[in-house]
């Protein structure tokens, strides 16, 4: 993916920053970039309580002092806007976007992984798997909310050179990939994933062109 334009090797350092886009409660990305690669990030979520449990683990973490840094989304239906500062640089967002598109669909689905799991059927629609609401679904699900994703990224095309997303549903792609070829993308990837009997896989893209990708190894990576 991003690393073509670096002789495919994976950069490592401080120097390479990270959006975590509904970083949750238990800043999962932020510990694995960092602790594997060293890895800078600012992680963003809608949920005041999420970001305070980050904050929490980040604080108790001293390999996470001053690397990871939490910021509030003030605006439900913005992604980046009120989150990238101007003439802010990005290497990489991350995002693991609501599943569901109702909070109906998503005690649905957690009941039939209950079921599956307990090999019984389970009928109390407790949410698992430690998500809460917001992270679990919203309006329109996971095919609307990386729409909307594109759209914005169009907005901060230079301020970030990887704009990533998982995508849980095959069905989404197709949407997926017209949005990114409405919004002009210079470049996109497509990152199968496996996991036993669960498939998914990440979808990136960028705005910068095979110039200015060069242009940004060599000043911000190799510098």
């Amino acid at each position: 993916m991003r690393f073509a334009c670096n002789n495919k090797i994976i950069p490592v350092g401080t120097k390479i920053r990270c959006l975590d886009i509904g970083v949750g409660a238990n800043c999962i990305y932020p510990i694995i970039g960092n602790k594997e690669y060293g890895w800078s990030f600012v992680g963003s979520d809608i949920d005041p309580a999420a970001i305070r449990s980050a904050q929490k683990i980040v604080q108790e973490n001293i390999s996470l002092n001053g690397k990871v840094e939490l910021r509030l989304q003030h605006q439900p239906k913005d992604i980046f806007k009120g989150i990238i500062q101007k003439d802010e640089h990005f290497d990489l967002t991350l995002c693991n976007p609501p599943f569901h598109a109702s909070l109906q669909e998503a005690q649905a689905g957690t009941l039939r992984k209950l079921t599956n799991l307990n090999a019984k059927r389970i009928t109390k629609p407790t949410l698992n798997f430690g998500g809460k609401n917001n992270e679990l679904w919203c309006e329109g699900g996971e095919e609307k909310f990386v729409q909307r994703m594109i759209a914005e990224s169009k907005q901060f095309s230079s301020s970030c050179f990887w704009f990533s997303t998982l995508i849980s549903k095959s069905a989404t792609l197709k949407s997926v990939y017209a949005a990114l070829k409405q919004t002009n993308v210079i470049e996109q990837k497509t990152i199968p994933m496996a996991h036993g009997n669960k498939t998914s896989r990440i979808v990136a893209w960028t705005f910068l062109t095979p110039e200015e990708q060069r242009n940004w190894v060599t000043t911000r990576w190799i510098n």
